[in-house]
């Protein structure tokens, strides 16, 4: 028997056990069933993993070789097969762990280099005039860093730092809107300096800039490995910071791709970022067992996608200044894990990575629990909440937020059953067939999983900790699962597909012959109803 069947014997046998008589059988579950660093503690007590379903999912990662894995990934072996790379994001953030090899060169004496490049441009930068700096990226260049400057905000003590994506105009033409052009500083963030969104965003903000009296020959910096094409776009190499192709996009906040954050935190808070990324690396690679976040916190995963059959997981950050990690999560997790291809070249004969979703609470509350409480559909939950917020003075407001975040996933829990709904519609007056019918409406299901991250402070060192754990997390899961969790073809075909499409689009070639029907018919409505 495969450790896959028994997992699935096990949920079988389990499937329908409340979690609550878990707790009623091991008073010691809290505890039992949680795993920590000395200040980072993940609660997963409250799933239906017992005792021998987790020894079952400890099995599976030691079938799928995930040490072996995992130190073939921490060396420099090629372990991105599809494009015989190495995978070390991690190397970014290895400030005294030793040389770390590819293809028999340390690569770790370029690694701080370009890391004290950044540091001084960064202190150039802090130490000018500059008001503003719009970072212009797409993705992994967009995503990590906006998402990190947002959760650092009470760390900002250098320029206001803005970011453009998107390719539809009204997203630079908003930003631009604010800013002086005397004062900005622009970053195109693109390894390639081909990428078309970046790129068609890039040249709008250097005629913006020479139009409105500012200086893109000193006031534009690359983040990108093409020299020739930045020296054509008129950035000097001295404002051109390079990373290695072993650096995926969505894993690259902690080089380059993150110096609009170093510029905004300073390089200081900065080391403390990458910091905690490299404690989390030493834990993933030390810690045993069920000892181990990433670890545990992927297995939870699987438990509940590819055994218990959850197609959707909520990210639900009880931190404002995390509201933009699910968006985030959502590239690093399904451009990582969406693929239906083993490394094998075989189709993978189970579910592969789910949905990831969420919101910020307390928000999400008034928008998507219903759903989450109520809902037919069993969606497991992920929260994350900080012991202390960032304002003693509104201590208070921290305090109403943790108590809603803990609520919210003792309620997913325990539920409410009929009995206890037909004593609230009894007090509110109903009775007979109406109070059974109001009843109906208040009984809450329960018995829905969640996981809890908890922490002392989002500062600089716990995001990155925070970061790291979840890129781990997506390595388990995808070694589990026999994924190459580091290339991204699907993002490919749309990308060769727009580029054909826009001469059609604009009007450039006439004919439609080569399209489908329905991208035909619609073309033919944007040429007739463009102004």
């Amino acid at each position: 028997m495969t450790q896959w069947s028994t997992l699935s014997e096990l949920h079988a046998k389990t499937r329908d056990r409340r979690i609550t008589d878990l707790f009623d059988a091991d008073p010691n579950r809290a505890e039992d069933f949680s795993a920590g660093t000395e200040n980072m503690r993940l609660d997963y007590s409250k799933t239906n993993i017992d005792a021998d379903t987790r020894a079952a999912l400890l099995a599976l990662a030691r079938a799928s070789d995930l040490v072996g894995m995992r130190d073939a990934m921490f060396s420099g072996a090629p372990i991105n097969d599809t494009e015989t790379r190495a995978v070390l994001h991690t190397a970014l953030r290895n400030l005294d762990g030793g040389p770390v090899m590819v293809d028999g060169t340390d690569v770790m004496p370029g690694v701080l280099a370009t890391l004290e490049r950044m540091r001084a441009y960064a202190e150039e930068v802090r130490a000018s005039t500059i008001t503003d700096v719009v970072n212009i990226g797409i993705g992994g260049s967009d995503l990590g860093p906006a998402m990190a400057a947002q959760a650092l905000s009470p760390y900002h003590d250098g320029p206001r730092v803005h970011f453009v994506s998107n390719v539809d105009g009204a997203d630079i033409a908003d930003t631009l809107a604010l800013l002086d052009a005397k004062t900005t500083l622009v970053i195109v963030a693109s390894k390639t300096f081909t990428t078309i969104e970046t790129m068609t965003n890039a040249r709008t903000a250097r005629a913006w800039m020479r139009d409105h009296g500012g200086d893109p020959a000193t006031q534009f910096a690359a983040l990108s490995t093409a020299e020739d094409k930045t020296a054509d776009f008129g950035i000097d190499a001295a404002r051109v910071f390079g990373f290695e192709d072993w650096v995926g996009g969505r894993y690259s906040v902690w080089g380059p791709i993150g110096l609009s954050l170093m510029i905004a935190i300073g390089p200081r808070a900065f080391h403390a970022f990458l910091r905690g990324g490299q404690a989390m690396d030493t834990h993933f690679r030390h810690a045993e067992g069920a000892e181990n976040l990433p670890l545990m916190l992927a297995l939870v995963g699987i438990w509940h996608n590819q055994i218990c059959g959850h197609a959707t997981r909520a990210v639900l950050p009880y931190d404002e200044r995390l509201g933009q990690l699910p968006a985030y999560l959502q590239q690093l997790e399904m451009e990582s894990n969406g693929k239906g291809t083993r490394r094998d070249g075989s189709h993978s004969p189970r579910d592969t990575g789910p949905v990831v979703w969420g919101a910020a609470g307390t928000n999400g509350q008034h928008a998507f629990y219903q759903l989450i409480h109520q809902g037919t559909r069993v969606i497991p939950c992920e929260f994350l909440v900080a012991a202390e917020g960032h304002e003693p003075e509104l201590a208070h407001h921290h305090r109403l937020l943790v108590a809603n975040c803990l609520a919210q996933s003792k309620a997913l829990m325990q539920g409410r059953d009929l009995d206890a709904a037909r004593t609230i519609a009894a007090s509110k007056g109903f009775e007979g067939a109406e109070l059974e019918r109001q009843a109906a409406h208040r009984v809450f299901p329960g018995n829905r999983p969640s996981t809890t991250l908890i922490y002392p402070k989002l500062d600089p060192f716990t995001l990155g900790q925070i970061i790291a754990l979840y890129e781990h997390r997506v390595f388990v899961e995808g070694v589990i699962l026999g994924i190459n969790s580091f290339d991204q073809w699907g993002v490919e075909l749309g990308k060769e597909l727009a580029t054909s499409l826009q001469p059609v689009v604009d009007g450039e070639e006439e004919s439609t012959d080569a399209q489908d029907p329905s991208t035909a018919a619609l073309v033919a409505y944007l040429h007739a109803h463009r102004a």
